[in-house]
């Protein structure tokens, strides 16, 4: 990749990341809502599909926490 295509993916980059952190500027609470949606799914899941793997390992247990606890350090920042 040459020095021109290099600067065209940043430039590119940093447009996707300016119009994600204005969209998610007036809404704080949506990045740890689909966290403790994933954490209630995780729970669901523990019911439904007692000893699948999925169940097993808590996937969208651990996976929704990291992203409640991401969306509420972002929505510090923001």
């Amino acid at each position: 990749m040459n020095d021109k295509n290099k600067k065209k993916d940043k430039k590119n980059i940093s447009i996707y990341l300016d119009e994600l952190s204005e969209y998610l500027a007036p809404r704080k609470g949506l990045i740890p809502l689909i966290g403790m949606g994933l954490i209630i799914i995780n729970l669901l899941l523990q019911f439904f599909f007692y000893g699948s793997w999925v169940a097993n390992t808590n996937l969208f247990l651990h996976f929704g926490l990291l992203t409640a606890i991401f969306g509420l350090m972002l929505a510090w920042a923001l």
